[in-house]
């Protein structure tokens, strides 16, 4: 629970940890990844979770020594640790496997933890989805969760890409520390990487896709406001140009009559008519 450098120093001395792995365990901000000494391995990885009201993504590091006969993990109060202890509980009977099991049991906890992560994404991307094309115009909102949910895809795609390599690493078969037993449980995993980075990359493709969708769409609705407003401005111009040609100070054809001012009223009635029935059939008005 957050060590330390002093705190490790017991377990380093006792176990033969190397310098620099216990430097890297007490500072934060470490690249996932597997580092191979020579009595013991060091993991760095980061569990995640998704606040679904505003689509933030929280990392939690976790850090791990690996020896023969010893997982000894650093992490913070964030990281639930009793939910590995449960993972480890469900299967007892690889216990016989030692470090190897702990180990799996670590980091498929920590790759179930992309999965629901992604899982979330997922069905707030489809919500977005359904306000993109909203009767109601909610542009602000759909552009907003969506610049949200691309950082946050895009701080995960940095956890987990990495972990592709942590687990192929684990793999090799002339790491000492994994029983090769657990072969087929790592390969598990390992899939589960690979379909957590898929889905990641998709989301991401996604999220574009619904900007760019989202400003198209104003685009469109501002073209078809234009047209609207272009059209009623044309009929308002018939009367206007009308009574303005019929109010001049000067002889015409009905000038100072009652059928001049009929025959305004009529031409004003009969063009604003043609107008508004020739936008109303092109969808103008």
């Amino acid at each position: 629970m957050s060590p330390t450098e002093e705190d490790l120093a017991v377990i380093e001395e006792e176990l033969s940890l190397h310098r620099l792995a216990v430097e890297d365990a007490v500072h934060d901000h470490q690249r996932p990844k597997l580092d191979r000494y020579d009595t013991h391995l060091f993991l760095a990885a980061y569990a995640v979770s998704l606040d679904e009201n505003t689509g933030q993504l929280s990392k939690t590091e976790v850090k791990a020594f690996i020896t023969g006969h010893a997982l000894i993990t650093v992490h913070g109060p964030q990281f639930d640790m009793d939910r590995v202890v449960a993972r480890w509980d469900r299967d007892p009977a690889l216990a016989k496997h030692g470090v190897a099991f702990l180990l799996w049991g670590l980091l498929d906890e920590i790759v179930d933890g992309y999965f629901d992560t992604v899982q979330q994404l997922d069905s707030a991307m489809e919500s977005l989805e359904d306000a993109l094309f909203d009767d109601r115009p909610r542009d602000k909102e759909v552009q907003r969760r969506s610049f949200e949910f691309r950082k946050s895809l895009v701080e995960l795609r940095r956890v987990v890409l990495p972990m592709r390599e942590v687990v192929n690493t684990v793999l090799r078969r002339d790491l000492d520390a994994i029983d090769p037993e657990m072969a087929p449980y790592f390969q598990d995993v390992y899939d589960h990487v690979l379909r957590a980075t898929e889905w990641t990359e998709s989301l991401r493709d996604l999220v574009s896709t619904i900007l760019d969708t989202n400003l198209s769409i104003q685009s469109n609705r501002m073209n078809l406001i234009m047209k609207k407003v272009t059209s009623w401005a044309a009929i308002i111009a018939v009367p206007t140009a009308i009574t303005g040609f019929f109010g001049q100070n000067l002889a015409f054809a009905g000038f100072g009559t009652a059928w001049g001012l009929w025959m305004s009223v009529v031409l004003i009635i009969g063009v604003s008519g043609l107008l508004y029935l020739g936008f109303k059939r092109r969808d103008w008005i």
